[in-house]
């Protein structure tokens, strides 16, 4: 605490980690700070027992949902999982693997040979298989640290039923979305879509569009309102109408981006998962900043963040100890002063018996609702993963329906995406709220994170990362990567 620092980090999670793992690797000095004993910040991730009394009070969870400890449920507002430690855990076996681990951690787990919990800070999301989050990770060779899994099915909600998502123009064939004439219309769209190169003029089709809004190119290609709303939300993965009145230019992009991602391991879906879950994530971007000598503070208390005469941040004190800094990168939770609200987030948390029906007994799915076929103004996302994931014991399955919430009666407004869940064995809800920066960091040096949102994959969230790392060093990071490094395992 006695030293200066190019950069502070406040609070363990996922973005904070990716951020510190960056700057440590520009090497710039970090230190990063939590004002908890274990990584997640305020809130925590819920073993079975802990879940029954935060939203059932003193009751206790029946027998037949299995072992509390086999539970590992995300909350909010950062999304966390428990994180088992024992001798014999894949990754992190006493001795063999623990020179990986940053010397808080190691210190931790080594005072602490009994089964123990660490809570990480992480969004309940799924990769891009070709997004930015896996082209971060292999830049950063973090994959080293990592397995990954595709996920089994990618749906869309549309008429009152589920449907497999198409990417190509073979599937859109196929689809039941769509009628004859219509499939005819979107395959020679998806052509387009895929033929379309920014740097060859001869595959613009003599369409600008950069100029052109999405919704203008979608009426060249004569295609019906149902037609165009799986493809902005669930192919471009839009989470409203606004970007039909945008350049159409991101809108292919996006579609490329999951057509591509789709492509890379022949799966059902364009997302992966990490083995042993997303916790999987922080705790190697944590690795990644200690090997470049980033240095690691737990159980901090306060970490009020100083300022000087001009306005800017000079450092941060905890427990009557100051830390000089040039800059500090934190969540809402640490400057509440310098964000606001900008909404909140409903969600449903359902354990389950079975997998969600209509999606070919998958074990991992996303179905994104889109919010024209709800009445909605937003989009709402449902996401289930299983034992499969060491989320739940063997034969459970935990379902998640979020959406950015427009009332404050979370059971009325999921119901739609609850309704597609089956036979429930247990359900719960839960909001939160989120919030956005609202200072100048050019002034005052001070980098907020923006809440997560109600998405199920993480190509938001790896936005306001890298938007955050070029705002810190004025660089921006080279996402041209040999894809090749992150592989995903054929099966569990």
């Amino acid at each position: 605490m006695d030293e200066e620092y190019d950069v502070i980090v406040l609070g363990t999670g996922l973005k904070e980690c990716i951020l510190s793992g960056l700057l440590s690797v520009d090497g710039l000095k970090v230190l990063h700070m939590d004002r908890n004993d274990y990584y997640g910040g305020d809130s925590t991730s819920l073993n079975l027992n802990q879940l029954w009394k935060r939203f059932r009070g003193e009751d206790k969870p029946p027998a037949h949902l299995g072992a509390s400890r086999d539970y590992n449920v995300d909350m909010v507002p950062k999304y966390h999982a428990d994180f088992d430690i024992c001798h014999d855990l894949h990754g992190l076996i006493i001795g063999e693997h623990v020179s990986h681990i940053p010397e808080e951690i190691r210190s931790y787990i080594v005072s602490h040979r009994t089964r123990t919990t660490l809570h990480l800070s992480l969004n309940k999301k799924f990769m891009m298989a070709n997004g930015t989050l896996v082209r971060t990770l292999i830049h950063t060779d973090v994959t080293k640290y990592l397995s990954f899994k595709a996920v089994d099915g990618s749906y869309v909600f549309s008429k009152r039923k589920i449907h497999k998502v198409p990417a190509t123009d073979m599937e859109a064939l196929k689809s039941p979305l769509m009628g004859l004439f219509e499939k005819r219309r979107a395959r020679n769209f998806f052509v387009y879509v895929q033929n379309y190169n920014e740097a060859d003029p001869v595959t613009h089709q003599g369409l600008d569009l950069t100029r052109i809004t999405t919704r203008e190119l979608i009426l060249k290609h004569g295609l019906s309102d149902d037609t165009v709303d799986f493809i902005g939300h669930a192919l471009a993965l839009h989470r409203d109408d606004r970007y039909l009145n945008e350049p159409a230019l991101d809108t292919v992009k996006r579609m490329k981006l999951y057509a591509e991602s789709l492509a890379r391991f022949q799966g059902g879906s364009p997302y992966i998962y990490p083995l042993y879950g997303l916790g999987e994530l922080p705790q190697a971007f944590a690795r990644l900043s200690a090997v470049y000598g980033g240095t690691y503070m737990l159980n901090k208390p306060e970490c009020k963040v100083e300022f000087d005469i001009e306005g800017k941040v000079c450092g941060v004190t905890s427990e009557g100890e100051t830390a000089k800094c040039k800059k500090v990168v934190c969540d809402p939770s640490y400057l509440p002063s310098k964000v606001r609200k900008i909404g909140k987030v409903a969600r449903a948390i359902a354990i389950m018996s079975h997998p969600i029906p209509n999606t070919n007994e998958s074990h991992s799915i996303q179905i994104i609702l889109p919010q024209k076929q709800l009445g909605r103004k937003s989009d709402m996302y449902v996401f289930c993963c299983s034992y499969t994931h060491n989320v739940a014991p063997k034969g459970k399955f935990i379902a998640f329906v979020s959406a950015e919430a427009e009332t404050d009666n979370p059971q009325s407004e999921l119901k739609p995406g609850i309704d597609l869940l089956g036979q429930v064995d247990e359900l719960f809800f839960d909001m939160y709220d989120r919030y956005k920066p609202v200072n100048e960091p050019s002034l005052d040096n001070c980098f907020v994170s923006m809440s997560y949102d109600a998405t199920t994959h993480f190509e938001t969230t790896v936005t306001d990362v890298l938007s955050m790392y070029t705002a810190i060093t004025g660089k921006t990071v080279d996402l041209s990567v040999d894809l090749s490094a992150a592989s995903a395992a054929e099966e569990y």
